[in-house]
């Protein structure tokens, strides 16, 4: 038997352990050799890592605290928020889903939540046993049915699929295409033939051009942008690129190369768009769709004159606008009484934890210093974050 398989099941019949465990975790070694007089050491060791998991995962996962997973799942996992909202293109188009390369179980949970039946294949038994684990403890056991094969893409029914290639051939994280297994001629020959379904991807990924007839959504959540979804077949979407942001809920989309922003210069509010906007494409379509006005040519910040509150980028009122000069920079912390700053920049470098020291932060007020172009010049533009009420 696998050890690491063998040491699951271990856990599994370990309540006990895993209760002292959670309850005194945070104790490093003197935990530790406490346990150890109760328990197996190399049980202790399982123990205090899923733990360490577990606490890690807790704001991704809902029942994070009961799941199960190994360090590699969970850095490529889908958060519960985003299996859902995945989960609902494909509840309205069938009742039944392959969910291929399964993991621990994340999408085919977020499936199953949302009424459909899955079967979940993957190609070790000790993951498929994480995802019936996990299925467990979110209730919805009795819809996910696991299969452990050498190659889960292969022998398919015509049904839709899900499919999450996120490994090497060494077990890495893979971002670049070529690297992933199945290959990328492998998801193309999947969006060719299938029915309907979607390929989860990094966003960091070159999913660029690779995808013909497809609809590529990149989703955020919590203005992380996590994942680039490849719609195809019966699920794909109206348009080319769209962008979503979670837990708002907030969803544009469009063709990139239709819209053209206006660039104009900085006025009252400055806003910081969400990345998935940036990364889809659609800065100058949600410019159209706000009203508002690109910095520069080759800048992400928005503006304009009049206050507009969207899920779509982060606003601030402008309270000044200076050149970029660490003299003029200091000497307005120092006027101005700044306790705290926030330093952002998309494509001017900066040393921001340089930058702090220098700053005089001995006041009350709370600022975000931006580097930014403007008209082809960088400025130091200093706002107030707003948010809605």
């Amino acid at each position: 038997m696998n050890p690491d398989y063998e040491l699951l099941i271990r856990l599994t019949e370990s309540p006990d352990l895993m209760a002292k465990v959670a309850s005194k975790e945070g104790q490093g070694l003197k935990l530790q050799t406490q346990l150890r007089k109760q328990f197996d050491p190399e049980l202790v060791r399982g123990a205090l890592t899923l733990s360490e998991l577990r606490t890690r995962a807790s704001a991704r996962h809902v029942h994070a605290d009961k799941m199960w997973f190994s360090r590699q799942e969970l850095e490529q996992a889908t958060p519960d928020l985003i299996a859902e909202h995945k989960a609902k293109r494909f509840a309205a188009a069938g009742s039944h889903v392959f969910d291929l390369y399964c993991g621990f179980g994340a999408n085919s949970i977020g499936f199953a939540k949302a009424g459909l039946n899955v079967t979940a294949r993957e190609t070790s038994e000790i993951a498929a046993l994480r995802t019936r684990l996990n299925a467990e403890v979110y209730g919805v056991a009795d819809r996910i049915k696991t299969e452990v094969v050498a190659n889960p893409i292969e022998g398919l029914s015509a049904e839709l699929i899900h499919i999450h290639p996120q490994r090497t051939a060494t077990g890495q994280k893979a971002v670049k295409l070529e690297d992933h297994i199945p290959n990328q001629e492998s998801l193309q020959s999947l969006v060719e033939h299938e029915p309907g379904g979607a390929i989860t991807l990094s966003s960091a990924s070159n999913f660029g051009g690779k995808f013909n007839q497809c609809e590529v959504e990149l989703v955020s959540l919590n203005g992380d942008c996590r994942e680039a979804i490849v719609w195809f077949g019966s699920l794909r979407g109206e348009h080319a690129m769209r962008a979503t942001i979670l837990p708002q809920g907030f969803t544009l989309s469009g063709n990139p190369w239709e819209s053209v922003g206006m660039v104009g210069p900085l006025e009252t509010y400055l806003y910081d768009p969400d990345p998935a906007i940036v990364r889809a494409g659609l800065l100058d379509k949600l410019t159209e769709e706000l009203s508002l006005n690109r910095l520069d040519a080759a800048e992400e910040y928005l503006t304009s004159g009049e206050l507009i509150h969207s899920p779509a980028a982060a606003c601030y009122e402008v309270l000044t606008d200076l050149p970029n000069n660490d003299r003029d920079i200091r000497n307005y912390f120092r006027e101005a009484e700044i306790g705290e700053v926030e330093i952002r920049c998309r494509h001017v470098p900066v040393d921001a934890a340089a930058l702090r020291r220098k700053l005089p932060l001995k006041g009350k007020n709370k600022v975000t210093l931006f580097f930014a172009r403007l008209d082809g010049k960088t400025r130091a533009v200093i706002g107030r974050r707003i948010t809605a009420s």
